[in-house]
């Protein structure tokens, strides 16, 4: 049976075999049918890195008469998972430059225009080398949260931590007295009370509450994301989201439709964790499989994996952007935002606010 995704095409390493999903983006211009291909190790170990450039380009097809415009886009950082690299910026805007959240640190690159004339045109180039791995072992110490982790305990109304949704579980939860183990539960847990929906636009919503009470679990990535926010923050554990690109093999062309939310928690001993229950649930739509039958994908997506991911932006929530009328706060930051005329334009379905991604493949990617 075919199915919908969301993304162009999804490689998950498996025991064996690497199962290919292809499919066309909803970043951009909404779904298409996906085709289920299973690859033999040789074909994958074909691809030895994650390396590239990687060209956001963003158009305000109907600003050309408009009195202002202005464009938000995230601006990724080396860190940890990655290494960025020369960073180019390519605009016909009277202003642009480089702001932070003052709240939680997201950077970004914001453009403005004044009586465009012209189609309003931002080009965000930069080189990726991605190190996201699979962590291994996770090794736990007993110590304090450093004074730098503690924001990431915090709700806000947008995660409202004292929901009994969220925090009637999480008194359970917080009588296990290892981080790990925590962490663990409400992972399971999260996949467990969750399922992905392709219905819903783009990554989703990024609201909890409305996950659980209103859809009944039903969610995509940043929903079902979220979730794991809201219950870990209750819980005792600190958690942030990362949003950015999820790729599970290099590819060159158009990624627009490859936007994807993630998970961090952070483990003593260890630092901040990578996980995906998002991804579990995607696969598990994807194969038709009970819970008792996805242990594989459980497995896989703890702890890191060897999908090519890029970072945007981490713990990006409860957005205020600088300069922006509509903007606040916006619930989480990936996209591109724009206004016209002080008035936003809708991301999720840019008819004429477009904006695509590419990636060009470092040819020391490939054998």
């Amino acid at each position: 049976m075919k199915r919908t995704l969301s993304v162009l095409a999804l490689i998950f390493a498996v025991g064996g075999g690497t199962m290919f999903f292809s499919c066309k983006g909803e970043g951009s211009n909404g779904k298409s049918e996906a085709t289920v291909t299973v690859l033999n190790d040789t074909a994958a170990a074909e691809v030895i890195g994650h390396k590239g450039t990687v060209t956001f380009k963003v158009e305000l097809l109907d600003a050309e008469k408009a009195r202002s415009a202005k464009v938000w886009l995230p601006y990724p950082l080396s860190d940890a998972s990655q290494t960025i690299s020369n960073v180019n910026i390519k605009s016909d805007s009277q202003t642009h430059g480089i702001e932070n959240d003052p709240k939680n640190g997201a950077v970004y690159l914001v453009a403005s225009w004044e009586n465009p004339g012209a189609t309003p045109t931002l080009t965000l180039t930069f080189d990726i080398d991605s190190h996201y791995k699979k962590l291994g072992e996770l090794r736990e110490v007993d110590a304090p949260f450093p004074p730098e982790v503690l924001p990431y305990l915090e709700g806000s109304e947008a995660l409202p931590l004292d929901d009994p949704l969220f925090a009637d579980v999480a008194g359970e939860f917080k009588k296990e007295k290892s981080i790990l183990k925590r962490a663990r539960l409400v992972y399971d847990w999260v996949i467990e009370n969750t399922f992905r929906d392709n219905s819903i636009k783009g990554c989703g919503l990024g609201l909890p509450v409305c996950t659980l009470a209103d859809l009944n679990g039903a969610g995509k990535c940043a929903d079902i994301s979220s979730v794991y926010l809201a219950v870990a923050r209750a819980s005792g554990i600190p958690a942030r989201d990362v949003y950015g690109l999820r790729m599970a093999s290099p590819k060159n062309g158009e990624i627009t439709g490859d936007f994807h939310c993630w998970l961090e928690f952070y483990l003593p001993g260890t630092g901040w964790t990578p996980i995906d229950p998002a991804d579990v649930r995607k696969a598990m739509l994807t194969e038709e499989l009970e819970l008792k039958d996805a242990g594989k994908w459980v497995e896989f997506f703890w702890g890191g994996d060897k999908l090519f991911r890029i970072a945007l932006n981490r713990g990006a929530r409860d957005m205020i952007l600088s300069e922006a009328t509509e903007a606040y706060p916006l619930t989480y930051f990936m996209y591109p935002y724009a206004e016209v005329n002080g008035e936003a334009k809708d991301f999720f379905s840019p008819a004429d606010f477009k904006y695509t991604v590419t990636l060009n493949l470092d040819s020391k990617n490939f054998l």
